[in-house]
């Protein structure tokens, strides 16, 4: 991992995840016996994705397994604007997905095609997503869970 990687296991990005998880939807992102940088980054069961605020979005977090399903690196991950991710005709049932988040503060349940830097396309499915709200109302972006995947 490179000095750029930081925000991998920065202990207060993992707090933001782990604590706006539980303050939207209710439940532990990460379990009570595990450091949460380091669980989120190389030992969690699912694909884990962040993005910024920005009108455009880039991505600013991806767990090892969303590097391996996407094909990216670290570096490539958090230089890619979050809408790349998804083919330009699957674009319009991501805008739904985070419409719906940006007016409920998360959604679960969703399933999409997603394309790897190859080329390859892959299903992410039961995802949830979420916004990025820190304890004081602050929000940071949007968060995506994907506990399943599989190619298409």
């Amino acid at each position: 991992m490179s000095s750029g990687d930081s925000r991998a296991l920065d202990p207060a990005f993992a707090d933001l995840l782990r604590g706006s998880y539980h303050r939207v939807v209710g439940e532990p992102l990460v379990p009570e016996s595990r450091e949460p940088a380091s669980w989120l980054y190389y030992d969690a069961p699912f694909g884990l994705l962040a993005h910024d605020a920005a009108a455009d979005p880039v991505f600013t977090y991806a767990n090892r397994i969303s590097q391996t399903c996407f094909e990216y690196s670290w570096a490539e991950f958090t230089e890619l604007p979050s809408r790349l991710s998804a083919e330009p005709d699957r674009q319009e049932d991501r805008d739904q997905l985070i419409a719906a988040v940006h007016e409920h503060g998360y959604a679960e349940g969703y399933r999409g095609i997603r394309i790897a830097k190859s080329g390859r396309r892959f299903w992410i499915q039961d995802v949830t997503m979420w916004n990025l709200i820190d304890s004081n109302g602050i929000q940071h972006g949007q968060a995506a869970l994907f506990r399943r995947w599989r190619d298409a």
